[in-house]
Order: structure tokens, then sequence, then C-alpha cells
């Protein structure tokens, strides 16, 4: 698929997802639960990378610099993995809050700086200057989905009546497209990582999803989340950046390989989400919440 076309892919289901999750939130009003669920996602996206790395220490040999800036990628959230879990609950009828769009935006940054931190205390060289808050704050698939997300509240349900056509429609049309091109990409990047990715490495891509997903199922139950919120919070939990947090770590750990990186949270965890994840973390949640 021409890149840019997958690009325009990716600009149109973040706009999507954030104006619908917008609307949602007018339409709901704002509450105590949006803002602890703001702050358990906070604690969630800076807690995890410590888990990851203690974790990584474990089961691989990696040096501290790699671990950590594979902390980091498990720490923040794949958007495309949280916009494939929203498709299936609209599918099977499953309402969620409006406001996880906002939750899943707010998870990107504090999982590099716990990352750094991590790396920082364990004696690893770090680069951090202001090229580094740039990628993080002005991130263009976070200013995209922010800004439509606030677009998406002012306008509101009438908003979103306007151009339902345009974002409802042919959302899954689009997400099946998008979901192609990136398993091509995932796909090329295991074949041009043999040798790099050790058993260790590969265990750990499967089993940190779940233990992600653990958390966050115990997040959603604590705020008291409809069923479709339980699940959503467990898919940002357990899934891994591979959009923002690489172009962080290349400013801010240069010598991280992203052979190790990439190929970890798009080559394994992101399939594993998709194929295995997202059914199991939904079956989960039916259990905890009787749904």
């Amino acid at each position: 698929m021409p890149e840019a076309a997958a690009k325009a892919l990716s600009i149109y289901l973040l706009f999507a997802i954030g104006f619908k999750g917008g609307a949602g939130v007018a339409a709901h009003g704002l509450d105590g639960t949006l803002v602890l669920a703001l702050l358990a996602g906070l604690v969630l996206s800076a807690g995890i990378p410590f888990v990851a790395f203690a974790l990584l220490r474990t089961m691989t040999r990696l040096g501290t610099v790699d671990a950590g800036a594979v902390a980091a990628h498990y720490g923040s959230i794949s958007i495309v993995t949280f916009v494939a879990a929203t498709s299936v609950l609209t599918g099977q009828g499953i309402a969620s809050e409006g406001f996880m769009v906002a939750v899943a935006a707010i998870m990107e940054a504090p999982a590099i700086l716990a990352a750094l931190w991590l790396v920082m205390r364990k004696g690893g060289q770090t680069d951090v200057e202001s090229g580094l808050w740039r990628e993080i704050l002005l991130n263009g698939s976070i200013v995209l989905l922010i800004g439509a997300f606030a677009i998406g509240w002012i306008t509101g349900p009438q908003g979103l009546a306007e151009i339902e056509s345009f974002i409802v429609a042919p959302f899954k049309g689009v997400l099946c497209l998008f979901l192609l091109d990136m398993g091509l990409v995932a796909g090329r990047n295991l074949r041009n990582s043999r040798g790099v990715i050790t058993p260790g490495l590969l265990a750990f891509g499967v089993v940190m999803p779940p233990i992600g997903a653990a958390f966050g199922l115990a997040a959603g139950l604590a705020l008291g989340l409809s069923l479709g919120g339980v699940v959503l919070m467990m898919t940002l939990a357990a899934s891994a950046s591979y959009i923002a947090v690489p172009a962080a770590m290349r400013v801010a750990l240069p010598d991280a390989n992203p052979s190790i990186y990439l190929t970890l949270s798009l080559g394994i965890t992101f399939p594993f989400n998709l194929t295995l994840g997202i059914p199991l973390y939904l079956a989960a949640a039916r259990l905890a919440t009787g749904g």
C-alpha cells in the first residue's frame, strides 16, 4: 500500500475515533468518573514500565538502555489497537464511555518519562533535550486525536449527526484496509529481525500484554466502568506503542536498538492483541463484570 494512502487511512481513523469520543463526552457530561479515569490512565502508564523493565531484566539479557526503551513502549499505548477494540465493541453492540479516548491520549507521555527515569537510575545514558518534549507533546497522532476530541466535545451529538455518513458508515472498511497494511509492516519487521528476537524476548512480547490487561481490569473495576469501558482500559494497558514512543526513543535513547523495540511492539504484541488479546480481554471483562 502506498505510504501516502496508509497515512491518509490513519488520519481518518484518528479523526473519527476522536470526534466520536468527544461527542460521547458531550452527551454524557463531565463527572468525577472522567477525572478518576484520567488519573488511572496516568498511573497505569507510569507504573507499567517498571513491571516491564523488571520482567525484561529477568527473562532476557537486554542491557539497561534497551530494556528501558522497550519498557517505555509497553507503558504507552497503541491507538490502532484501541480503535480495533472499539470496533469490536461496536460490532457486538457493547457501549463504552466516550471519554476513554481522552484516557488513551493521556497515556502516551508518562511511560516515556518513567522509562527514562529507570535508565538514568540504573546508570544508562540518555539524551534528554527539548526535542524530546516536542516529540512527546506535539506528536502528530496525539495532536490529531486530542483536536478531534475537542471538536466533537464542542459540537456534541448534533455535530456528530451532521457528519455521521463520513465517520461512522465507512469506519470498518477503512479500518480493515489499515490493519491489512499494518499486518504487512509487522511481517516485514519480523522477517528483517531474524537473530535479534531471542526466545526470551518473544515470550515477553506475548506475556506482557495479559499482565498489563490485568492492571487495566483492576483499574476499570475500581472505577465502576461499563463492560465496554473495562475492555478499553484493559486494551490500553495491554497495548504497546509503535508510533509516538519510537520517535521519542530516537531522541532520548539513541543507543537503543530500534530492531528490538519496534519488532516487539509491532511484530509480536500488536498481532497478538488483535488476534487473541482483544477477545481474551472481552471474555475476562464479561466474567469480572457479569456482563
